[in-house]
């Protein structure tokens, strides 16, 4: 995160990616896959956030760690803005999937294993936002949450990746329904997905790299004598 935070190349990459994505997801020719369809353009943008969300909850807890080995006050700012877009990427995910769902599976939300385990891990994370800014301590808050934060990403990871995969499930390679690559040998989307998951990642990083510097001047600002 330092290292991104002090560098400029990776935001215009994050653009072209981005603009590429939109772009040639929106005019690449896609399988006809019996149901989805035309549907299918929303892989571009569903999975990837997702893919996102994973990476900038991941950077959010090793500075919560960081946080609880050294103190600082940087690490604190920026494990909490990762995980504001983190959760923020969320809610885009599921909003994303749920429209998918509905031309899918026959309505937004069908109450599938992937879906719910989904809304309980951003609801824990939500609780991560509701937790600091009920602690007026700067100190207590920031340890406390920081621990907290820790707890949401280890049950995180079981509750997306582990539980759907032992029950039966609507959601391509969960649940013993076959991953959707298996029926799709279409290069032109993986031509897409493959960037788009490099462009919303850096898009994530983008956004709370000038959070977090918006989060330190105040912080100083705050805290001058």
């Amino acid at each position: 995160m330092g290292y991104l935070l002090k560098t400029n190349w990776w935001k215009w990459l994050c653009v072209a990616i981005l603009v590429y994505t939109v772009i040639a997801g929106l005019l690449f020719p896609v399988p006809r896959l019996p149901i989805l369809n035309e549907t299918i353009r929303v892989l571009h943008f569903h999975v990837p956030m997702w893919f996102g969300m994973i990476l900038v909850f991941t950077a959010s807890v090793i500075h919560a760690v960081k946080y609880l080995k050294s103190g600082s006050y940087q690490s604190d700012i920026f494990s909490e803005k990762l995980a504001t877009v983190g959760l923020f990427f969320g809610i885009l995910g599921i909003l994303s999937g749920m429209l998918w769902a509905k031309f899918a599976w026959g309505e937004y939300w069908s109450n599938d294993p992937k879906q719910n385990a989904s809304a309980v891990s951003l609801l824990i994370y939500l609780a991560y936002f509701v937790l600091r800014s009920s602690i007026q301590d700067e100190q207590q808050r920031n340890k406390i949450s920081a621990v907290y934060n820790i707890f949401a990403f280890a049950l995180m990871i079981p509750l997306l990746f582990i539980l759907p995969r032992m029950t039966d499930s609507l959601h391509p390679g969960n649940g013993g329904n076959p991953a959707l690559s298996i029926y799709d040998t279409d290069s032109n989307l993986k031509k897409v997905f493959y960037v788009a998951v490099i462009g919303w990642t850096l898009l994530g990083f983008w956004m709370a790299t000038i959070s977090s510097r918006i989060g330190l001047i105040q912080y100083e600002n705050d805290n001058q004598d």
